[in-house]
């Protein structure tokens, strides 16, 4: 017996709401989970999984989902106060990447140790540097007269696409480290392939709400 289309719209607002509010928990018991398991303040470098997974997990998560119609948690909120309270917590999310990039930079320096010598190192470096850019180009949306000659429709589009790739490099970075030495000494088994899961589910999140909410609108527009 095929559903109406009413019964359709329903069942899919019902997973949007449900898979939103599975991004809120995740992006927060992972950071905290990370958090724990560095104890930040114990060394130098127990700083950089604290700030990374809080900048790249639980900010920059909840930074996108203010957008989410089913599950912001800021709905009450006009549009342009809800841009104004992505902006900051993209800029606090850019804050930490950066103090976090630091403080990993300083430590192998202590440590006589080479720079950018893994993949994890690498992706995080151009995560940071895309989130960086992504802020920048933020301030033309927020202040669109200071880009007059261009469309602000089009960018949107274009900051919309740009942040999506911007969170899938951080998402990314955060799956490299999760196979780096000091993590995998610590966290094996099941609990290690529950750790990777979590990125990887706010990135399937994410992509919806980005992709269907926004993209595909502008895509089917004539």
């Amino acid at each position: 017996m095929a559903l109406s289309v009413e019964t359709e719209s329903h069942i899919y607002r019902a997973l949007r709401t449900a898979s939103g509010a599975a991004a809120h928990i995740v992006a927060l018991g992972f950071t905290i989970f990370v958090a724990v398991l560095a104890r930040p303040g114990s060394s130098l470098f127990s700083w950089h999984p604290v700030l990374m997974s809080l900048a790249f997990s639980f900010l920059m998560t909840e930074a996108l989902l203010v957008f989410s119609p089913e599950s912001s948690l800021l709905r009450s909120l006009s549009r342009k106060g809800r841009a104004r309270c992505h902006w900051v917590l993209q800029l606090l999310a850019l804050l930490c990447a950066l103090l976090g990039l630091g403080l990993v930079i300083l430590h192998k320096e202590q440590l006589g140790k080479a720079h950018l010598a893994t993949w994890h190192g690498r992706a995080g470096l151009l995560a940071v540097l895309w989130a960086g850019l992504q802020c920048s180009g933020g301030v033309g949306l927020l202040y669109p007269k200071l880009l007059p000659r261009w469309p602000l429709a089009k960018l949107k589009l274009y900051h919309a696409t740009s942040g999506l790739v911007g969170y899938l490099l951080g998402s990314s970075s955060l799956l490299l480290g999760m196979c780096s030495l000091w993590f995998t000494a610590t966290v094996t088994g099941g609990v290690w392939y529950l750790a990777v899961l979590c990125p990887v589910v706010t990135s399937l999140v994410i992509m919806n709400q980005v992709s269907n909410a926004y993209l595909y609108r502008k895509r089917i527009q004539p």
